[in-house]
């Protein structure tokens, strides 16, 4: 997928493919290309094009039609559109981050009192969600973290703008939050944190409006 920078200088392949792009500019979007396999192989496209445009015969090229009268607007709106959607997934990323943090803060003094645990011991785990309604997926994968667990949530297939909740569980009924976040479509991931050793996390508990699913954590040695 291309990144916002690739979107700027992909404007100006098309002159650097045909040798009218100014020095200053030419420099800056060769060193683009050197690391960015995506817009070199979009010029690798436009390069046997503009060799062969020369060739053209101006007096055997007919006038060009008109566009559709509703072009201009269909291309503005799909930009906004664009605009709107990366604006919500930065605050979503931002929103989940803060929540998480100030859940892991939150539950940081229970969970030193029930739970002396050390430092998370053992590589990542990836869960998933049994008995879910058809059409929607809900994974997580665990990571151990100094402070207890960091969460990464995948959900799909669920109403955009459901609040979602996640709660780790503990030997002895210890129930921790990890954070809430509303699904947005479009949206890649959620970020969350929880007081939680992975070691001590025996499963994971994804309250999805009103409706709760569970996916059990493999036991780990304690540090």
């Amino acid at each position: 997928m291309k990144t916002e920078g690739c979107r700027e200088r992909r404007e100006s392949l098309g002159a650097y493919a045909l040798g009218q792009l100014p020095a200053d500019e030419r420099a800056g979007l060769e060193a683009h290309l050197e690391g960015c396999p995506d817009c070199r192989a979009e010029l690798m496209e436009l390069e046997p094009v503009a060799r062969v445009m020369p060739l053209a015969d101006p007096e055997r090229i007919g006038a060009a039609s008109a566009p559709p009268p509703d072009l201009g607007d269909r291309i503005a709106a799909r930009i906004a559109g664009e605009r709107r959607g990366r604006r919500r997934r930065r605050r979503l990323r931002l929103g989940l981050a803060l929540s998480g943090a100030t859940a892991a803060a939150a539950a940081a003094a229970l969970a030193i009192f029930v739970l002396a645990g050390g430092p998370s011991a053992g590589p990542e785990q990836r869960v998933s969600f049994s008995s879910l309604p058809p059409g929607v997926e809900i994974a997580a994968t665990l990571e151990p973290r100094t402070y207890g667990t960091e969460v990464h949530m995948y959900v799909e297939g669920i109403r955009s703008g459901t609040l979602c909740r996640v709660v780790l569980r503990g030997p002895h009924g210890v129930r921790l939050p990890a954070g809430t976040f509303r699904y947005r479509y479009g949206a890649e991931e959620a970020v969350l944190s929880a007081a939680l050793d992975l070691s001590q996390t025996r499963s994971v508990v994804v309250h999805v409006g009103r409706r709760a699913f569970v996916a059990p954590v493999e036991s780990q040695p304690s540090a």
